[in-house]
């Protein structure tokens, strides 16, 4: 399988990227190479090899969680550059 000019303005135009002539050559001659790359992969004889989730077998260590008293309202605020009654004022972020 090899990919055309053709195919490198159609992915482009979805990702909605604008190549020059010269990208467009450049990006058709990487996008060949990494096919043909894996299209090696593919010839590697792989029976009877498990498949991988991870390097390791090691799992995350997590703690139990412990219920804990919580900060006081009143020292959570007392460094905040703004507040509004009980509660951290801060900018409008969403239109």
């Amino acid at each position: 399988m090899s990919v055309t000019r053709d195919d490198v303005a159609y992915i482009a135009a979805l990702s909605r990227l604008q190549f020059s002539d010269e990208e467009m050559a450049t990006m058709t001659t990487e996008l060949n190479s990494i096919l043909h790359y894996v299209e090696k992969l593919n010839e590697i004889d792989t029976d009877g090899v498990e498949p991988l989730s991870g390097i390791h077998d090691q799992m995350n260590v997590l703690r139990d969680d412990v219920e804990k008293e919580s900060i006081a309202t009143a020292l959570a605020l007392q460094n905040a550059p703004d507040r509004q009654d009980r509660f951290f004022k801060v900018p409008k972020v969403i239109g």
